[in-house]
């Protein structure tokens, strides 16, 4: 179940309780009129099963709450109550499955900001993966992928284009096009202090480094694989699965490769320097196709839903057309 909490001016306010009282995925209704300050208005509680949680927002946008008021969304896991067991029934999918697009867009926005924080966990990935393989030590290059935060711009990038957000995507762009190469440069300087202070061997060679090799030397499985993390993290983005995210974190790429090109770059093996290059476009490439398809898949259903939902005579009791959206576009 979602929890909403809902601030409404009190001439909006009734349309708002009528329309979830007629509404069969809401339950625990509570209105208490004028309890609200800042703004303004009557206070209004209810839950509404995670399936239609989206299509009920998307009705109270039309109803202007977001501009004349607010809206609160807080998940809400345990309910003991046959109530609650026979809304979640009546609601068609799985609560596993469904998307809450509001809790998309504003997790994806946060996530895909450019930071000092960004910037820094980006940077303390490509170090560690520099030293993981300067020792050829899986550990470290696994725990340099978990560290590394490059999925939410990626992941963030493809909200913005599937829903068409342009200020979104500019911000994903901007945090991807200074961490990536503030990793770089913090592998390349962190090489050059190790090889000046005679912790890193003055020569690199692929015999000792069996795993610079596999960074720099992509190939079809690299794309299927970064193609399969992307679709998996954006499914654990968008339903309930936010533990699969690790996994994903540490099948791709993206923080060792960008690592590699900074060291390769401080010990001039271009060969490695390309092929390190390569991986990271590949990488960031597949991860972003595969996560963009997820996303319109899961958009496509939405929208199929919410066609469905436009022709409930709950809208027509809180003066929303039956059949249509009033708002633009929608």
């Amino acid at each position: 179940m979602v929890h909403l909490r809902i601030v409404a001016p009190s001439w909006e306010a009734q349309q708002v309780v009528d329309l979830l009282q007629r509404v069969d995925s809401a339950v625990n209704l509570i209105h208490v009129p004028g309890a609200a300050r800042k703004p303004d208005g009557d206070l209004i509680l209810v839950d509404v099963a995670r399936e239609d949680a989206s299509v009920i927002l998307s009705d109270l946008k039309e109803l202007n709450i977001h501009r004349c008021g607010s809206i609160a969304i807080e998940s809400s896991e345990t309910h003991i109550s046959d109530f609650v067991e026979e809304v979640e029934k009546k609601a068609p999918g799985d609560p596993g499955d469904a998307v809450v697009w509001e809790e998309v867009e504003a997790s994806t926005s946060e996530s895909s900001r450019l930071t000092g924080s960004f910037v820094t966990f980006m940077v303390l990935a490509a170090l560690i993966a520099t030293i993981g393989i300067l020792q050829d030590s899986e550990i470290l290059i696994v725990g340099a992928m978990v560290v590394g935060p490059e999925f939410g711009p990626i992941a963030g990038f493809s909200v913005a284009l599937v829903e068409r957000r342009v200020k979104l995507a500019l911000t994903s762009l901007l945090a991807l096009a200074v961490g990536l190469p503030a990793a770089i440069t913090g592998a390349w300087i962190l090489t050059l202090l190790m090889k000046a202070t005679g912790i890193a061997p003055d020569t690199f060679t692929e015999q000792d480094h069996g795993l610079a090799v596999l960074i720099s030397e992509p190939d079809e499985l690299s794309a299927l694989v970064a193609a399969f993390a992307g679709a998996a993290g954006v499914l654990s983005l968008t339903t309930a699965k936010s533990g699969a995210l690790i996994g994903v974190l540490i099948s791709v790429t993206t923080i060792p490769a960008a690592a590699n090109i900074g060291l390769s770059v401080a010990y001039e093996d271009w060969s490695t320097w390309r092929g390190s290059q390569a991986q990271l476009a590949i990488n960031v490439f597949s991860i972003l196709a595969a996560g963009v398809l997820t996303l319109w898949l899961q958009r496509l259903l939405y929208r199929r839903r919410r066609i469905r939902h436009l022709h409930d005579e709950a809208r027509e009791a809180a003066g929303l057309p039956v059949g249509r959206s009033r708002r633009a576009g929608a």
